[in-house]
């Protein structure tokens, strides 16, 4: 059955270890699949809270609330996915316990380019930068501007080699293939197509809306306001850096949605284009099964979003 008839909702998901998260408009599913080829669920109802939702409709707040948001949605699905790969590699009730620190860091490390990680990473990638830059440049001229574009290179530059080297581990490959297989399955259904793996795969597995452009906005905002303030020492700047993060992250915000509504203008979709280079990395060509998880994780997202 085709989607054209269907509601024009705006879904978005994420990559979890073998498998998939979309999250809908009253329900959030996650499918992974096992190594018996069955695939299970994870079906988590979405709770509304009215003053949460009311700040949401708010421009700079909202991009803030939807992060806080989404990382503790994705902390609960990714732990169920980390949960499912340890009985899979046959853990034991008793070692799962004693090894739940090290179970922890798997999961932060697998999810650190990912959305349930994004506050911790940026925070980071706020100071490490200008330290880096001071410690390098801070002699050679007295140029802030030129001050705070070397740091936002040496941002994306850290970002990139960061994302490269662990995208060289199997299981980090993996999770990018999912992550392709999710963009899939979005511009798949935003396109009206039936879901099916042969006409899923015609996608692309880079997307506008991607948190990856997100990323990478942040920090092409940051480098734009750093520029509007002055400082005097580089404690202040650092200072100053933690300070206008939630600002840097609003409105990253506001410019990734007005970028994914010009990405079918052909002269303007152009400025989308840093994040989908970044997207090169974070994502990686699905195969055939982990595309199928990833309908099997949309579908029974639409399924019980049209019956709760």
């Amino acid at each position: 059955m085709s989607e054209k008839n269907q509601p024009n909702a705006v879904y978005g998901g994420q990559a979890v270890i073998e498998g998939v998260m979309f999250a809908g408009q009253k329900v959030n599913v996650t499918a992974v699949r096992r190594k018996d080829n069955t695939i299970h669920y994870l079906e988590v109802p979405r709770k509304e809270i009215g003053w949460v939702q009311a700040l949401k409709k708010i421009p700079l707040i909202r991009g803030i609330v939807g992060i806080v948001e989404a990382s503790a949605k994705g902390a609960q699905h990714l732990n169920f996915s980390a949960e499912v790969f340890a009985e899979e590699e046959g853990v034991v009730k008793e070692e799962k316990k004693e090894s739940l620190t090290g179970r922890i860091s798997m999961i932060l490390g697998v999810a650190v380019v990912g959305i349930l990680s994004f506050l911790f990473g940026k925070f980071v990638f706020t100071l490490v930068p200008p330290t880096i830059e001071q410690m390098l440049f801070g002699g050679l001229f007295q140029n802030q501007i030129g001050h705070n574009l070397i740091e936002g290179l040496i941002k994306i530059i850290l970002l990139v080699g960061y994302i490269y080297f662990i995208s060289l581990t199997p299981m980090i490959k993996r999770l990018f293939q999912y992550h392709g297989a999710e963009h899939k399955v979005i511009s798949a259904y935003e396109a009206g197509l039936e879901l099916t793996v042969q006409n899923v795969q015609k996608f692309s597995t880079l997307h506008y809306r991607c948190g990856s452009s997100f990323i990478v906005f942040t920090v092409i905002v940051g480098v734009v306001i750093y520029s509007f303030f002055q400082y005097d020492s580089f404690l202040e700047r650092i200072i100053q850096r933690i300070v206008l993060l939630p600002l840097v992250i609003g409105v990253s915000y506001e410019v990734l949605r007005f970028t994914n509504s010009l990405r079918d203008i052909p002269v303007l979709r152009f400025l989308g284009y840093p994040g989908l280079w970044l997207q090169l990395l974070t994502t990686k060509e699905p195969d055939d099964s982990q595309v199928e998880v990833s309908i099997a994780s949309f579908n029974r997202m639409r399924e019980l979003d049209r019956q709760i």
